[in-house]
């Protein structure tokens, strides 16, 4: 008789916090903020109270009529509760579809438009706000609410206050290479679309993580300031719990907040995106020696400008820190990453992608005539990963344009050194025919400018290279040492100085780039008239 064979092994979102539990109850995950669905729980619980509030309200959702297989969809203001909720939909089979609060209201209806009515988790910010006047039955099924049903809410929301004490039930697992969680791209080329993750894919991208990880001897404090609604959250998370890492979690990334937490905290691994590091390397001033108890740095969304790099590892006191340079996407997870020492990153290229991680991913690069990659002649970056998501929600032509049998074309275009170290030069759609790299040009000048705290290269009306730049205290952009640093780069037009706050970003603070140039022609567009 043939035997059923066995489902491939996957991560399991709702259980991953009470597996933690049941070896390290005790150990303290630290708030910088209170969770709306949990106005009770304080800044500061154990693993076990966080297995409790998942269990509690996967409970609640159950009861509110949320069913395994069905999506929930999670769009409401910023917060660890995100979490929460997630992994309890996880835990009763149903799917969340991580939304980002950042979305504006139309981007947020047409993702909902995609999904079979799907359940709607939400709060009354949310709902009077970017969410007022935009629900109807055909759009979502019930409706909850984080906190009391507002005034503002459809008929038939209910609260999760009012289903507290809803019977416990034992999870529901689906086979692992169902769906099992939605995010969605950053949108920097136009609307998002919705990957659907399942424990299969987030188990690929799990385990050389986890390898990487056993590297970090002992159980160090784990701080993070990250998307609570992308899947880096989530597996940043099932590391560090099963090894019992106390961990912090920020919402507030100003850096003087951050340099409190960090002082009475002192983490030994940190991590959150490019740009906040670029405004956290004022820590490296603080006579309280915020960062002095880093052992390792860690960024996955974008490459780090070498110089923060450098500002960053000089600031830790440990004997032999390291910076973690990843690089990855939504589609596929950490694709390839590269250790930094504070003797490695005094020569550091910031366009250095690093290698494959072993075991998990393979990478090759595609030019139309055939031949080798050259930094002259880049190449199409194409990847093979265990962890690749399983489609585009509602638009599997869209994903099957991405692929190659099973290559996933990145849309990013590099080459290898003779090392065989992968080099990243532009993504296509940024590509402006003088440049041959923008993300160098913007590497050596931010280099040259320490007041510079963002650099970013973008065409003009004639495809002409616009520098848009941030200076660090908004203070006006010196010309003439920005001259010097320009002098032997590609001859670029007047630049554009802006706020950090007036750059259009995505969730993981990368910033959109088209949406920049529609907004220069914009601005263009009205000073003519």
């Amino acid at each position: 008789m043939p035997r059923t064979p066995l489902p491939p092994p996957g991560l399991h979102l709702g259980l991953v916090p009470e597996q933690a539990a049941a070896r390290h109850a005790g150990t303290t995950i630290t708030l910088d903020h209170d969770m709306a669905a949990l106005p009770g729980a304080g800044r500061e619980l154990t693993y076990a109270q966080l297995a409790e509030h998942v269990e509690d309200m996967a409970a609640r959702l159950r009861a509110a009529g949320v069913l395994a297989g069905e999506h929930l969809a999670v769009h409401k203001t910023a917060g660890f509760d995100i979490y929460v909720l997630a992994c309890a939909a996880c835990r009763i089979g149903a799917v969340p579809v991580l939304l980002s609060p950042q979305l504006d209201p139309d981007t947020v209806t047409a993702l909902l438009a995609r999904l079979p009515r799907p359940h709607l988790l939400t709060d009354a910010a949310t709902l009077a706000g970017p969410l007022a006047g935009t629900l109807t039955g055909d759009l979502v099924g019930r409706v909850v609410t984080a906190g009391p049903v507002p005034g503002t809410a459809p008929p038939g929301t209910l609260g999760l206050p009012e289903l507290a004490g809803a019977p416990r039930r034992p999870p529901v697992l689906a086979h692992s290479s169902r769906p099992a969680l939605l995010t969605h791209t950053s949108g920097t080329t136009g609307l998002p679309k919705l990957v659907v993750h399942t424990a299969a894919s987030l188990y690929g991208r799990l385990v050389p993580q986890r390898r990487l990880a056993a590297l970090i001897r002992g159980r160090e404090t784990y701080a993070a300031h990250l998307s609570y609604v992308h899947s880096r959250m989530y597996l940043a998370l099932a590391v560090a719990l099963p090894k019992g890492m106390p961990v912090v979690v920020l919402d507030d990334p100003d850096p003087a907040h951050v340099a409190e937490v960090f002082a009475r905290t002192r983490p030994g691994v940190v991590e959150t995106h490019p740009n906040s590091y670029v405004a956290w390397a004022e820590l490296a001033r603080d006579p309280r020696g915020p960062l002095a108890g880093v052992t390792c740095f860690s960024s996955t969304f974008d490459a780090l400008h070498p110089p923060t790099m450098r500002t960053l590892l000089a600031a830790s006191r440990r004997r032999r820190p390291v910076f973690a340079q990843f690089y990855g996407q939504s589609e596929c997870g950490p694709l390839t990453c590269r250790l930094y020492t504070r003797g490695t990153v005094l020569t550091a290229d910031g366009r250095c992608l690093g290698f494959p991680l072993p075991g998990s991913t393979r990478v090759r690069l595609v030019t139309d005539d055939g031949r080798p990659a050259t930094r002259a002649r880049p190449g199409r970056i194409e990847v093979r990963s265990r962890g690749r998501a399983l489609t585009y929600f509602a638009e599997p032509g869209r994903y099957a344009e991405q692929t190659d049998g099973a290559w996933w074309r990145t849309g990013d275009v590099g080459y290898r050194t003779r090392f065989g170290c992968l080099h990243l030069l532009d993504r296509e759609a940024d590509v402006i025919p003088a440049v041959e790299s923008t993300l160098e040009v913007e590497d050596a000048v931010m280099g040259r400018l320490a007041e510079l705290t963002e650099v970013v290269l973008v065409p003009g009306p004639r495809q002409e290279p616009v520098p848009v730049v941030c200076v660090r205290d908004d203070a006006p952009l010196d010309r003439a040492r920005w001259a010097r640093a320009v002098a032997d780069q590609p001859a670029l037009a007047e630049p554009v100085q802006l706020t950090l706050d007036q750059l259009p970003r995505t969730a993981t603070m990368k910033v959109r780039r088209h949406a920049l140039v529609a907004m220069l022609r914009e601005r263009a567009a009205q000073e003519v008239s």
